[in-house]
């Protein structure tokens, strides 16, 4: 009978290999090309789903990709009203403006965001001078 192999560093199979040519471990976020974390993103969606679900690889790369792209455009427009009010920074007042004042990202968050304050809207007739006649 031939002697069974003993798998380890230095030994044939698994991620160790011995030779000159050996790939890097790469994240599944890196090979997305995402900034997002694929990894707890699946493990997530897989604690969060029913037991008897199973959560394909695919499903946790694109939950990733549409997040990062949510939290993009919220910074970008959050970060143009920062700097419309001269600031440097982001607060949450910055965010409120952003999200209220896109429809698409409004409609999506329905929350209320702590310090954030109320958006300026002043009604139409409020604006109308003396034009009442009596």
């Amino acid at each position: 009978m031939p002697a069974k192999s003993v798998s380890g560093p230095g030994t044939s199979g698994g991620k160790y290999k011995t030779g000159t040519s050996q790939k890097r471990v790469q994240s599944r976020s890196s090979k997305a090309g995402l900034q997002f974390p694929v990894g707890r993103v699946h493990r997530y969606l897989k604690r969060e789903t029913l037991t008897a679900t199973r959560v394909g690889a695919k499903a946790a790369v694109y939950t990733a990709a549409v997040l990062e792209y949510l939290v993009a455009e919220v910074l970008e427009l959050a970060g143009n009203a920062a700097r419309d009010l001269k600031s440097k920074r982001i607060s949450p007042r910055h965010l409120q403006l952003a999200i209220r004042g896109d429809d698409e990202l409004d409609m999506l968050v329905k929350a209320t965001i702590a310090g954030g304050g109320v958006i300026p809207h002043i009604h139409k007739q409020l604006l109308e001078k003396g034009k009442k006649s009596s």
